[in-house]
């Protein structure tokens, strides 16, 4: 369970500090001249839609998980390892032809501030975070506690991490290349996600 726990918060941690998560937020709002309250604002909401889609679809994974674990005796020891496995294993595979952050997918900031946050919101509610979904599916098969941990622990980090950073960013205390973390973010979702499959194996 603690290899559960730690893949999961790395991946969590991950998730805050990838760019085209809140970087969209920023950009419209220092070219629209929004204040850090109102970036502040629309980022939290932004990305607890995001959090909550990807929750409630890991959820459901883990629903799965348990059922799966009471039905077949070697799903927590082979199967659910070998997800997490192959899921880094493909993360791994498309480091290389990582899709890169660009600001022009953005909502035009010409747009009624409303229609910008509305847009924002749905845009980040219809794409969650696949990436942790198997550790849903993983952590359903310790139990329903192990998954409601995952889930809090996910929504806290994401959320609270994206507020954190779009505030210092905002504010230029934060100057980081953020074209390097987010091509960078692939190939260590990957490699977390096939650690903790491996250890999972061992230890479970």
């Amino acid at each position: 369970m603690y290899s559960i726990i730690t893949g999961s918060l790395i991946i969590s941690l991950l998730h805050a500090i990838i760019p085209n998560h809140w970087l969209p937020v920023l950009a419209i709002g220092k070219k629209d001249n929004w204040s850090l309250q109102e970036v502040t604002r629309v980022t939290f909401i932004s990305g607890l839609a995001h959090a909550l889609s990807t929750v409630a679809i890991g959820i459901i994974l883990g629903l799965l998980g348990l059922q799966l674990a009471s039905k077949i005796e070697y799903f927590t020891h082979f199967i659910a390892p070998a997800i997490l496995i192959l899921i880094g294993t493909f993360f791994i595979y498309q480091h290389h032809r990582h899709k890169h952050f660009h600001l022009h997918n953005t909502p035009e900031p010409s747009l009624p501030k409303n229609k910008i946050i509305g847009a924002l919101v749905i845009a980040m509610f219809l794409s969650p975070c696949m990436e942790i979904e198997a550790y849903f599916l993983l952590a359903g098969a310790k139990g329903v506690w192990a998954l409601i941990s995952i889930a809090v622990l996910y929504l806290v980090i994401s959320v609270s991490g994206m507020v954190l950073w779009v505030r210092l960013a905002y504010k230029e205390i934060l100057k980081l290349n953020w074209h390097t973390i987010e091509h960078k973010s692939g190939i260590i979702t990957g490699w977390t996600l096939v650690i903790t499959g491996i250890i999972s194996f061992f230890l479970s």
